[in-house]
């Protein structure tokens, strides 16, 4: 513990330069002192996210938290809000923007307005590939994003993968051929992605994720698309008895802080973030793969049909899906094809 100190300066030397030689060691001793307590001061990150405590990727962001605060030597104070428990899932990309919270973390989709590049990844068929995943954080493609995510005003800091794999659910039937789709009202996504489901013949619904569960137990849907993982977490079973699973997109969250927030930082607690972002982007990767491989067996242990569609299956709905899906997606986002080309580096590098 510091304790402070009095020098009383009405003392009289008999030798000025010992005064002097004195009062130089004791202003920089007080100086050194409240440099060290400021370093060693708590600094509050309060971090909003939508996702149930249960979820992979909720147990991620509290592994990371915890990492950081080991790595910035307790500097930064990592509270954790999780199931829209600070803000809502609508309400966190603005409220760090405008430093009403310092930390939030959001999935790709709620960019889908205000930075539509971020969802790439709804591109049907074409981010399966793991090592797209396993060598994202401090690569090119993800500098480009980040980039952009400044020009939004936050600044990123952890990228987590969430899935490769996404269930389509209903009740009744499994979803699998083209025209099982027509005139069927599903959860919605973004933009481009709702006019892959349309050429299909469906109907997309945009909403967030806490909001589908509720939709589908009341039927202001009939169908959803979630990553696996969600559908049991999010317990998506109790409302829905059929579930096809598909390649059909990759899911990711990432972490954001505000950048006063983060230009306020010491120069270790920066570095903290860095290390811990890179961290939990290897950890949510493993933990992606471990729930994929348990939810089909999840769900049928709750009651519920599962059916992995066929490469021919699937090879017929990507047919359909991917041209609008580049359509939409290419003809309104600038900067769309250069990314493309820096994910695609991805794929070959282990």
């Amino acid at each position: 513990m510091w304790r402070s100190a009095t020098i009383n300066l009405n003392v009289k030397w008999e030798d000025p330069d010992m005064k002097n030689q004195l009062l130089t060691t004791a202003i920089g001793a007080l100086m050194a002192a409240g440099g060290m307590t400021a370093a060693h001061a708590q600094t509050p990150m309060r971090c909003s996210h939508q996702l149930p405590p249960s979820h992979a990727v909720a147990q991620v962001i509290d592994r990371w938290a915890a990492e950081v605060e080991t790595l910035s030597n307790g500097e930064i104070d990592v509270q954790i809000f999780p199931a829209d428990s600070l803000v809502g899932a609508g309400e966190n990309i603005t409220s760090v923007a405008s430093g009403n919270i310092e930390c939030a973390f959001s999935v790709q989709f709620q960019w889908g307005r205000t930075l539509p590049i971020m969802t790439v990844t709804t591109r049907p068929y074409s981010f399966a590939d793991l090592d797209i995943w396993r060598n994202w954080d401090g690569s090119d493609a993800a500098n480009f994003l980040e980039d952009r995510l400044r020009e939004r005003g936050v600044e990123n800091v952890v990228w987590l993968f969430q899935t490769n794999e996404s269930v389509f659910t209903s009740n009744g039937d499994f979803l699998i051929q083209p025209e099982d789709f027509e005139g069927i009202k599903m959860r919605g996504l973004v933009p481009a992605f709702d006019a892959s489901l349309e050429a299909l013949g469906a109907r997309a619904v945009s909403m967030s994720g806490g909001d589908v569960y509720q939709s589908l137990a009341t039927g202001v849907i009939d169908a959803a698309m979630t990553g696996t993982d969600a559908a049991v977490s999010r317990s998506y079973y109790e409302v829905q008895d059929h579930f096809s699973i598909v390649p059909v997109i990759s899911v990711y969250f990432h972490g954001y802080v505000n950048p006063d927030f983060y230009a306020g930082l010491s120069d270790e607690a920066k570095a903290a973030l860095d290390e811990a972002g890179a961290l939990a982007s290897g950890w949510a990767v493993d933990a992606a793969i471990e729930a994929a491989a348990a939810a089909p067996g999840e769900l049928e242990a709750q009651g519920a049909n599962v059916y992995r569609l066929t490469d021919e299956e699937n090879a017929a709905l990507e047919a359909i899906m991917q041209p609008a899906f580049d359509e939409r997606f290419g003809a309104e986002i600038e900067g769309a094809e250069e990314l493309l080309q820096l994910i695609d580096q991805l794929r070959s590098e282990s």
